[in-house]
């Protein structure tokens, strides 16, 4: 009986994940549309940081339990897994075009508060990030939001209105609320499941938390993201990414860091900030335009395939480390 329930839980959500995501991209399309914003703007603000919520609110109970330190790794993963699986998957399947402001922009934008949350870790000997860090964190959020909506305003009143929208402004709002909790249900639904099987099957917990947990955590990025790219929604998959990464680096960490200091482990910033800082940096000449003849710079096939490497490399290496078949090199 619990095994049929797990499957149909998994059935289930992944039907439910699949429609809810198309409703979603489809109300942040017409959302969107209908307010005169970039379809980039919209993937940012509400796909993105809608589809982090889930870190932030596992952020604040940490912090209030005590552990603020599982914010770092609930950050710094999710980034990890927003570039390398989500963008990964999404650049396999159908290649994604990147348009300037977002090469010369937002991208810089996001290398830098990377950056500036290195720096504030460093400022410390004993490596941490202090509730005056925390608040620099969370200002750098509001300033880099703000600039972003501005600024993102100004591309969209220069740009030609292309499309055209069949779906109200109430109704276009009203599905990608919809689609966003769906999202959400179904996701937890079959992560539920896939864990109960796991469990029937004696795999290890550590090993469930990193693979089927962190991957089920970011069913609702990379679903969002590969009908987004289909249906040839590409900013709203790049701002899916974009906005989910500032989300996590700033609040997700800056949350935690105001409610109790954060002691940040050798091991966290030599292996799992690296790998993040490298994945956000190397979006930039993987997304320029090289050929002038091109519209805009593409994250293709080989990109993809490049990022999906390098997120199962690292997944692989932690399952391993934590099965200790292989030593801690950091």
């Amino acid at each position: 009986m619990d095994i049929v329930l797990a499957l149909t839980a998994i059935v289930i959500g992944l039907v439910v994940l699949v429609f809810s995501a198309d409703k979603f991209v489809l109300g942040a399309s017409g959302t969107a549309y209908r307010l005169g914003m970039s379809p980039f703007l919209i993937g940012m603000l509400i796909v993105g940081f809608g589809t982090s919520a889930p870190e932030m609110l596992v952020s604040l109970i940490s912090a209030l339990e005590g552990n603020p330190g599982i914010a770092i790794g609930n950050a710094y993963g999710s980034n990890i897994a927003n570039i390398g699986l989500i963008l990964g998957v999404t650049a396999l399947l159908i290649p994604i075009s990147v348009k300037p402001s977002i090469i010369f922009r937002e991208l810089p934008i996001l290398i830098g508060v990377t950056l500036l949350s290195l720096v504030l870790i460093l400022l410390h000997d004993d490596l941490m990030i202090s509730r005056l860090d925390a608040w620099i964190l969370i200002a750098a959020f509001v300033l880099t939001t703000f600039a972003s909506v501005k600024l993102g305003k100004k591309d969209q009143l220069q740009e030609e209105n292309q499309g055209s929208c069949d779906l109200s402004l109430k109704s276009a709002i009203a599905w990608l609320v919809v689609g966003l909790l769906l999202m959400m249900a179904s996701s937890r639904a079959l992560v539920w499941g896939a864990v109960e099987i796991a469990k029937m099957l004696e795999v290890p917990d550590v090993i469930i938390g990193l693979t089927i947990v962190a991957i089920g955590t970011s069913l609702p990025e990379l679903a969002s993201s590969i009908v987004a790219a289909r249906k040839g929604e590409a900013d709203l998959a790049m701002g899916n990414i974009v906005g989910s990464n500032l989300f996590n680096t700033l609040i997700v960490v800056g949350i935690a860091g105001v409610i109790k200091d954060i002691k940040i482990e050798q091991a966290v910033l030599t292996r799992d900030f690296a790998v993040m800082l490298f994945l956000t940096i190397i979006l930039l000449p993987l997304g320029y335009k090289f050929n002038k003849k091109q519209k805009y710079g593409t994250i293709g096939r080989a990109s993809g395939a490049f990022f999906l490497a390098i997120y199962v490399a690292y997944t692989a290496y932690l399952v391993l480390l934590a099965l200790k078949l292989v030593p801690d090199f950091f």
